[in-house]
């Protein structure tokens, strides 16, 4: 049976049930050889060889290029020693799902999984949080109850946005209303991760613009893997006549007809053309990006990203792992419809 993302619980509880359900079904379907998931920075020189087609012009020796007058790269022996990093986007937004489980739960789910898997094999996780602003910054550490502190500061309530008074839709001024910036959290990141490292950012990527550099930059210095969460009910605005809708990340409150198609196609054409420009962005940091949806098997996932990282060594470029091409691969159903933001 499909394990979908727990529901948030007490996070002893969440990570004693992932490490059965999960972590130990992932051991065996790995068989123990994290190499496809995690690769570490080497930096003992093993031999040297022909340099060849897609190698790192980095490696090469020159010296022995010079005295050979053929191009020979430097082959390093592989350091298991990695330290991760988690980027939390924890904004209103990610607080949302359709059915019983959130993008929060999905990401708490994802974040407990891989921490534990890397920090049982000797390596570091560290974290920088985002609520409203850079929430927190943990320092990399290996222990289970380095992992259990994560997960409580992950699901710690958060204050809910409040809309200045009076206010009209679209007329908000002030930070409250200024919702996400990504830009925040990145740049963050990019001060405090001294070392070459694998990034995670978790995110659904509902942001203020001007995002797309800081990641770019990001993924220059580091292996970055953009994991971004989505909820089914984001790819087209349901038909539940006049409601009210409020927005996760100022609060504020507009009243719609949902009834009304014209409406509902001018939400799902704005929501195509978001998706595209979120897409477009993604590709040009030079990041890979792995998609998680609420109704995700996290199995799966993880297994997804297991593919996208062997990919990776072998193409040495970005990739991209959409969750539903993936999952259409394992359950033979119509692809869906492009997705849609949150209203």
């Amino acid at each position: 049976m499909a394990e979908a993302a727990p529901a948030i619980t007490s996070p002893d509880v969440l990570l004693r049930r992932l490490e059965w359900t999960v972590i130990r079904r992932l051991d065996g379907l790995l068989q123990g050889d994290y190499r496809t998931l995690f690769r570490g920075g080497g930096v003992d020189l093993a031999d040297l060889r022909e340099y060849q087609h897609h190698d790192d012009v980095r490696h090469i020796d020159w010296n022995v290029t010079a005295r050979l007058q053929t191009p020979y790269v430097r082959q390093f022996l592989e350091d298991r020693d990695l330290t991760a990093w988690f980027l939390l986007d924890l904004s209103g937004s990610v607080n949302f799902g359709s059915a019983d489980v959130t993008k929060l739960n999905v990401s708490t789910g994802f974040v407990a999984t891989l921490a534990r898997v890397i920090t049982r094999h000797g390596n570091r996780v560290g974290a920088v949080l985002y609520g409203q602003q850079v929430d927190a910054v943990l320092p990399p550490k290996t222990s289970r109850l380095h992992v259990l502190n994560l997960l409580q500061r992950m699901n710690q309530p958060r204050p809910r946005p409040v809309p200045a008074k009076g206010k009209r839709a679209g007329k908000g001024t002030g930070a409250a209303d200024a919702g996400t910036s990504l830009l925040d959290l990145l740049r963050t990141a990019d001060g405090v991760i001294k070392r070459r490292s694998l990034v995670f950012v978790v995110s659904d990527f509902i942001s203020q613009p001007g995002w797309q550099d800081a990641l770019a930059r990001l993924a220059r210095r580091h292996e970055v893997v953009a994991v971004r969460l989505w909820d089914p009910m984001e790819m087209a605005l349901p038909d539940v006549g006049l409601v009210t809708v409020e927005d996760a990340e100022t609060g504020e409150q507009v009243f719609i007809d949902a009834a009304d198609p014209a409406f509902r196609e001018r939400y799902a054409n704005i929501a195509e053309q978001q998706e595209a420009e979120l897409m477009d962005g993604l590709g040009r940091s030079g990041a890979d990006v792995i998609e998680l949806a609420t109704d995700d098997d996290l199995l799966q996932a993880l297994l997804r990203l297991s593919d996208l990282r062997r990919q990776r060594a072998r193409v040495k470029a970005p990739l991209r792992a959409p969750a539903h091409l993936q999952r259409a691969q394992s359950w033979p159903t119509p692809a869906p419809e492009p997705r849609s933001r949150q209203a």
